[in-house]
């Protein structure tokens, strides 16, 4: 008993003990809580920070999200909790609506304007916007990460000033209404050069507003419209004004980032880059990843034995509700060509499109919310569609991706359908093209703009992996489709010859496409940095690597004849043969196809435009096989150069076709009959600007320069001076045969003169590549003089000749023009 009660003491000496105890502690935590609250009323009256319903008033129109947004007015308030201050978010600033014509065309609605890395920091009554960067990192853990930060010191994009704290004191209130109101460069849409040709002078206040601020559960969007005032705008002159609205997403990144899949040049990806610091070779390590989508299997083990598996959150683009009825079904069946392609890197419904969901079955949906990816129908007279996304600076994964289709996009796959295949295409030669053909037309357009947002730029070198002969036979054509990959710019079989029954003309997806998928998306096995796939990613890319079908050719090559935008086949020359033949066909019945139908001559006149466009680009594709150099990226285990100069018998052959298709009078692509009802001048105009676009090509200093590059390395390689004397030669034929003149060879020929004098007189100048030398100190000038002093003789000896005069004028005309370039004075 005794026991018992002296047990029961100790119990209730502990929790008397342990009650004091705890009492002790609630009442330091009230202490310290009042403490807070006192400095921070300090704080308050020092800084004029309000209390928070001063701030946050009963009229506040709020919006719960990322962050709580307010409206108290016209003033808009950000309300951050403490817990993402210095977390990391991506904001992206985008063109909503723009003037026709700013950026020269090439800026269209949707373009990202800036992408930063960002994170929002509280600096003593403060909280500041730091631009984070991660082009430069290090190791945490390393000495080295110090310097690198020190020498990296990240820029403040903007300070506020603390106006509220939170009633519970979890997060800080700052007006943001300055900011999004303010002309803020890092956020325009207005780059300096436009600004320098528009000649904008400030932004005008009383016509610029905050049309929006909207809060979602990963990002914020406010949208601007802003109006500038500038002497020399892009339309509307008179007005003096630019008009633009802006949108402006503040994106929450993962808090976890995802393992990042190293870049090789042999397989086409966009890309993030850094310099690493933690290398230990003697400089800083460039790391370069590929931007993809986070996909990973629901089932580990069963993906690693080889099954299909689907990913544990699926690729998922929905249809815009604005989007025609009659276009759902193609622009689904264009998001799911890619299913099958991530079958090859082992995911099933990988990528899915759905409609959008009803107000009533999910009234927070919204196709502004970063969760969600769109596939946005624009009502717009823009011809394009584009597929922009949204990436992880840090490691490259797509966090979302809006495709945006113009209205009229179709409009110029009809047009190009009719002229590029409607020699051998019934179903072509009309301006009521069928919807299935237009249906199937924009499910690949669509397909493309999805390879884009999936991570993949344009692989010019894909058309080239086929021979030229294989577009004309069905079996081949319908299996393979007209490239090797859907991400080539080559829309249609412009090849195949009337007669040819059942091949296909639209393209499709190729077998790049699965190989590029299964290369950047298939999750490898028990590798667990970047570098423990390589040898892996390696071993895929060396197993295709004597297969043209799987290369890869970019698209900012301007020297390879292999990686050309629009054209098809392996070779040029008989491509652009057959092509011509056709479009000939195309260029006599154009009328009978469009006019006698509509009785008007409106879209006769735009096809025909659209005619000569199609010539130029055939022509252009066998202009580059001169001074041409094939690019094949290689590492160096594998056998072969990376470059590789176009022989010089098939450059000698692109020239003499120049000179029999582009050089020669166009009396069946200046179609009288058509310019008699569709324009009252300018004939001779047309085509003269269409052949010395061809001449300058080939006499560029870039071409000049690869050409005499070429001699070091190739012996028998194709010398500038033989390709100057066999040029002159073709372009003044007449003087050796006392063939008459006509009046486009005179033209084309004061054209050669003009780029001859170029040639001697300009310096190169050319910031987009890598291509540069000294002209003046080149043979280039020497072999000009020569020439030109070569034809000045000739034309001594002819001119007394010619049968008429405007030939007789023409020659000594020529004759006064080569003195005055051989010597100026």
């Amino acid at each position: 008993m005794k026991k018992i009660t002296f047990l029961l003491l100790v119990a209730l000496f502990f929790q008397v003990n342990t009650t004091h105890s705890q009492s002790k502690r609630k009442l330091k935590e009230l202490a310290e809580k009042e403490q807070l609250l006192k400095a921070q009323n300090e704080k308050k009256k020092e800084t004029k920070i309000k209390d928070y319903h001063q701030v946050i008033t009963k009229q506040a129109i709020s919006d719960d999200g990322l962050f709580k947004s307010h409206k108290v007015e016209n003033k808009y308030y950000f309300e951050i909790p403490n817990s993402l201050l210095n977390k990391e978010m991506l904001l992206v600033s985008r063109i909503s609506k723009l003037p026709s014509g700013l950026g020269g065309g090439y800026v269209n609605a949707g373009s990202s304007a800036h992408e930063q890395l960002i994170v929002w920091e509280k600096f003593q009554d403060k909280v500041l916007i730091k631009v984070k960067s991660f082009a430069s990192v290090a190791n945490d853990s390393l000495p080295i990460n110090i310097s690198v930060k020190a020498n990296n010191y990240e820029p403040t994009l903007y300070a506020f000033d603390i106006v509220a704290f939170a009633k519970d004191s979890s997060a800080v209130v700052i007006d943001v209404t300055k900011f999004y109101s303010s002309d803020v460069k890092a956020l325009s849409g207005l780059s300096t050069q436009m600004r320098e040709t528009y000649k904008v002078r400030s932004l005008d206040d009383s016509r610029s507003f905050i049309t929006s601020v909207k809060s979602f559960p990963q990002n914020i969007e406010v949208v601007q419209d802003f109006t500038y005032v500038a002497s020399n705008p892009s339309m509307l002159q008179h007005t003096e004004t630019i008009s633009l609205q802006m949108n402006q997403s503040m994106i929450l990144l993962p808090e976890v980032p995802m393992q990042p899949r190293l870049f090789d040049n042999r397989v086409g990806w966009f890309t993030v880059n850094q310099y690493d610091y933690s290398s230990e070779a003697l400089k800083s390590d460039r790391k370069t990843y590929i931007r993809r989508w986070r996909l990973e299997p629901k089932d580990e083990a069963a993906y690693n034995r080889g099954e299909l598996v689907e990913p544990i959150k699926p690729i998922v683009y929905y249809l815009d509700p604005a989007t025609p009825e009659k276009l759902k079904k193609y622009i689904k069946a264009g998001v799911e060509e890619w299913q099958k392609p991530f079958e090859a890197a082992g995911f099933k419904n990988a990528i899915i499109c759905k409609e959008a969901p009803t107000k009533e079955e999910d009234p927070d949906f919204s196709p502004e919310d970063i969760r969600y990816s769109v596939i946005r129908y624009v009502a717009s007279t823009t011809r394009n569609a584009v597929g922009p996304s949204v990436s992880d600076p840090r490691t490259g994964e797509i966090i979302e991706s809006d495709i945006i289709w113009y209205h009229n996009h179709l409009r110029s796959y009809r047009n190009r359908y009719l002229l590029e295949t409607g020699a051998a295409n019934e179903k072509a030669r009309t301006l009521a093209t069928s919807e299935e053909d237009m249906g199937e037309m924009m499910q690949m357009v669509i397909a493309h703009e999805i390879g884009h947002a999936l991570g993949f730029p344009h692989n010019m070198g894909a058309s080239c992996a086929y021979d030229v002969e294989n577009y004309r036979k069905p079996a081949f054509t319908k299996k393979m489709g007209i490239s090797a990959s859907i991400m080539d710019y080559a829309r249609y079989n412009y090849i195949a010859q009337p007669g040819d029954k059942d091949v296909r003309f639209i393209r499709q997806m190729g077998p790049y496409d699965y190989y590029a998928v299964n290369w950047g998306y298939r999750k490898i096995p028990n590798a667990t940095t970047p570098e423990s796939e390589v040898k892996v990613l390696d071993q895929w890319i060396e197993e295709k690597a004597n297969d043209i079908t799987y290369k890869f050719g970019s698209q900012g090559s301007s020297f390879d004849p292999s990686s050309q935008t629009e054209d098809i086949g392996n070779d040029a020359m008989k491509a652009s043969t057959y092509a011509l033949k056709n479009l000939k066909i195309v260029a006599e019945n154009l009328e009978n196809w469009t006019s006698t139908k509509t009785n008007n001559y409106e879209d006769l006149e735009e096809l025909y435009d659209e005619l000569l466009g199609t010539w130029n680009r055939y022509v252009g594709h066998v202009a580059t096989n001169i001074g041409g150099v094939y690019e094949t990226y290689k590492k160096p285990n594998q056998s072969g150069t990376v470059y590789n100069n176009v022989p010089k018998a098939k450059q000698q052959e692109a020239l003499k076709w120049l000179q029999e298709n582009a050089f020669s009078s166009p009396t069946w692509l200046v179609n009288t009959s058509i310019l008699k009802n569709t324009a009252h001048t300018g004939y001779l105009e047309k085509f003269r600007g269409l052949q010395v676009r061809v001449l300058n090509k080939i006499l560029s200093l870039e071409t000049l320069g690869r050409l005499q590059n070429a001699t070091v390395i190739d012996p028998n390689s194709y010398k500038p001076v033989v390709f100057l004397q066999e040029l002159r030669v073709g372009i003044w034929s007449e003087l050796n045969t006392n063939q008459n003149l006509t009046v486009y060879r005179r033209n084309l020929q004061r054209a050669y003169l003009e780029r001859m004098e170029f040639l001697m007189k300009e310096e190169f100048r050319n910031n987009a590549s890598s291509e540069s030398y000294n002209v003046s100190q080149s043979d280039v000038r020497a072999l000009v003089r020569g020439e030109l002093t070569s034809l000045k003789s000739l034309i001594q000896i002819k001119k007394g000749l010619q049968t008429t005069t405007e030939n007789r004028y023409h020659l000594e005309d020529c004759l006064a023009r080569i003195n005055a370039i051989l010597d100026p004075k």
